[in-house]
């Protein structure tokens, strides 16, 4: 159907100042263009639900740019699944997935937040006084669901190698026979200078780095993800102390209800995210 097709394109396509349709914006451009005598915003809405065309909707997303991807990410995905160079990990191997949260706020609100009740939110004043911010390192055990964490004043080399410390001088890291580090490529873990300064310190310990703008591969941010919406938001805290003090209790709670993440994303599913980003490419050279 033409206003399928229509909703399908990018309004710039067609000459139309809009960043995204909406259904009003595509009766109005079927008109406009000759696709349709008249229509209604409610009778395209219904033709597109028919399908699960979305217009409206927009996702973020970044073209992967390594070129050795595929590799780099198919090698993190064998070690969520237990596998190493194509053989089994062991019962003494472990996985930690390992990274910061920075810039955390301690924003004291210059009105006390009221409690939501019967037809009323919570309410958060907006206006805050700035009381500094800190870093939070987290490593999760990607198999145990046991999660190490601690604040620092800001991200660097030293506060990871802490972080590290916290992990490997622990049993049963501290005598397995291989503890896998999965990374980012953020400065306080990047390249072969930070994989050979952690297999220095601890020998039984492996660096894996994700490929670049890959994060979404390291399990950590989906911790992360529930101490922004759990723990940080909304933001409204008196000092820093209050702030670290949260982190470790929720830290301390999450780890006596937690599992490990029922991880989903196969090697499979990456050969076909990189077949379309493929074609992608090709599309848009053409």
């Amino acid at each position: 159907m033409a206003v399928k097709a229509l909703a399908c394109e990018l309004p710039a396509a067609r000459g139309v100042p809009l960043a995204r349709w909406h259904c009003t914006d595509l009766a109005r451009a079927a008109v406009d263009q000759g696709i349709v005598a008249s229509i209604d915003g409610s009778t395209i809405w219904r033709w597109l639900s028919a399908d699960a065309i979305q217009p409206w909707r927009h996702r973020s997303w970044i073209f992967p740019r390594d070129p050795d991807f595929a590799a780099k990410a198919g090698r993190v995905l064998d070690l969520y699944a237990r596998r190493h160079n194509h053989r089994p990990l062991g019962p003494d191997d472990y996985v930690i997935s390992a990274d910061e949260k920075t810039s955390i706020q301690a924003r004291d609100r210059k009105h006390d937040t009221t409690p939501p009740g019967p037809a009323q939110a919570m309410r958060v004043e907006h206006e805050y006084h700035r009381r500094g911010a800190l870093a939070y390192l987290a490593a999760w055990d990607v198999h145990r669901a046991k999660v190490f964490g601690r604040c620092e004043p800001t991200s660097g080399i030293e506060p990871f190698s802490r972080l590290v410390d916290d992990v490997m001088t622990h049993q049963p890291y501290a005598s397995a026979r291989r503890v896998y580090w999965v990374v980012d490529n953020g400065s306080s873990h990047r390249g072969k200078a930070a994989a050979d300064r952690l297999h220095a310190a601890y020998p039984n310990a492996r660096m894996i780095h994700l490929p670049v703008h890959a994060s979404w591969l390291n399990q950590i941010e989906i911790y992360f993800s529930m101490v922004q919406r759990k723990v940080l938001t909304p933001n409204d805290f008196t000092d820093l102390a209050e702030v670290e003090a949260r982190l470790l209790a929720f830290q301390d709670h999450y780890e006596q209800i937690a599992t490990p993440f029922e991880w989903k994303f196969t090697r499979a599913d990456l050969r076909r995210v990189l077949d379309r980003t493929a074609e992608l490419d090709l599309l848009q050279a053409a």
